[in-house]
């Protein structure tokens, strides 16, 4: 028996017509993009046709794409480029508990290089706190780097008034994480400054990302020297991963409310299931993305519930992938304040692939899990 796959959010299997797109690309496009031979300038054209086309999907200019290795790649492109090329404006910055690693990691980093971290409240429905977050700005704040979605909890934060904001603070740049929203909420990176993603998340190919970068913004690079589409992000440009990339974005925004109608049914049916367990404790709040829903089971432990349901073929993350085992979700500590449940909390995550079959089988095997311990 097929494994019940409810690790949506992790990685999503690549869609057929995005595989056919990035192997007919692949077998005609192969030559570099920076030769200035025929085959070059033709896998040139590809990389172009492709920009453009990601750029009117998510009503951009396709001079502000930068493609990257993936969302980590462009995370810390973006917060360590930020910080770095503004460094003598000011070095405070100011973040939230909800990050995901790529983001966090690349602030420590910063905070050992002697950048000041603060991180706002979050709210109990998993909300920045913006109370909280004005008191926090100062004249010398050059960044804040919110997640549009929060990889745990799947808590849409309200980017707009973020991004209001911060127009009283001209130094200080908005970086959005946007690798959980795009494909399951209309997103407007124009708010931000900079936003990140990966097609992995919607049914693309893992090894691709992209930054969005709005015009005017400077960024130090990560990585120098070789001529690609930016001067931003150095190395020879992937035409087969461009059009995969452009390929999958087109397809999350055609098939939007179908996709989105499917997971909406399945994620009120789990939650109907959960709220009649009183061992159950829904730690998403009820304005989150439907693909997402974080519980907690009172007396097991998260990383000992995702072996038990990985032993009777489903599977489910305790955190997001990247993050570290064996601690605390961090999201789930900001909203509930509560330890223990922090730590006995996993996520389930839903596609528009995911049968009701399968949720009536992961349903039966938790329910049989909660009645042996």
């Amino acid at each position: 028996m097929n494994p019940v796959y409810l690790d949506y959010a992790a990685d999503t299997p690549p869609d057929e017509r995005v595989l056919s797109v990035y192997l007919h690309a692949a077998r005609t496009h192969f030559a570099n993009p920076n030769s200035v031979h025929q085959c070059g300038i033709a896998a040139k054209e590809t990389v172009r046709q492709s920009l453009s086309k990601i750029a009117d999907l998510l009503q951009i200019r396709s001079d502000e794409i930068i493609l990257t290795s993936g969302a980590s790649e462009a995370n810390n492109l973006a917060v360590k480029g930020i910080a770095f090329a503004n460094r003598r404006r000011g070095k405070h910055i100011i973040s939230t508990f909800l990050e995901h690693s790529s983001v966090s990691g690349a602030l420590t980093f910063l905070q050992e290089q002697g950048w000041e971290i603060d991180l706002v409240n979050i709210q109990p429905d998993g909300t920045v706190d913006l109370a909280h977050l004005k008191s926090l700005l100062r004249q010398d704040t050059v960044l804040c780097a919110v997640c549009a979605v929060d990889s745990e909890l799947g808590t849409v934060q309200p980017v707009r008034e973020i991004a209001e904001i911060l127009r009283d603070y001209p130094n200080c740049r908005l970086h959005l994480d946007a690798t959980q929203a795009i494909g399951k909420i209309p997103v407007t990176l124009s708010y931000a400054d900079t936003a990140s993603f990966a097609p992995h998340k919607f049914y693309g190919l893992k090894g691709s990302g992209v930054l969005y970068k709005k015009q005017g913004i400077v960024l130090e690079p990560l990585i120098h020297g070789g001529a690609s589409t930016t001067i931003y992000r150095s190395g020879t440009p992937d035409a087969p991963a461009a059009a995969a990339l452009a390929a999958a974005l087109q397809y999350a925004h055609s098939e939007f409310d179908e996709r989105l109608q499917t997971v909406s049914a399945l994620n009120q049916r789990l939650r109907a299931y959960c709220a009649q367990h009183e061992r159950i404790r829904i730690n998403s709040p009820e304005n989150a993305v439907p693909h997402i829903l974080n519980v907690s089971v009172s007396g097991i432990k998260g990383e000992e519930m995702r072996r038990l349901l990985d032993e009777r073929g489903v599977c489910v993350s305790v955190k997001s992938a990247c993050s570290v085992p064996n601690t605390p979700s961090r999201a789930v500590m900001a909203i509930s304040h509560d330890r223990k449940n922090a730590l006995s909390s996993w996520r389930i995550s839903l596609s528009h692939l995911t049968s009701a079959q399968e949720t009536g089988q992961f349903t039966g095997i938790l329910s049989q899990i909660i009645s042996e311990g």
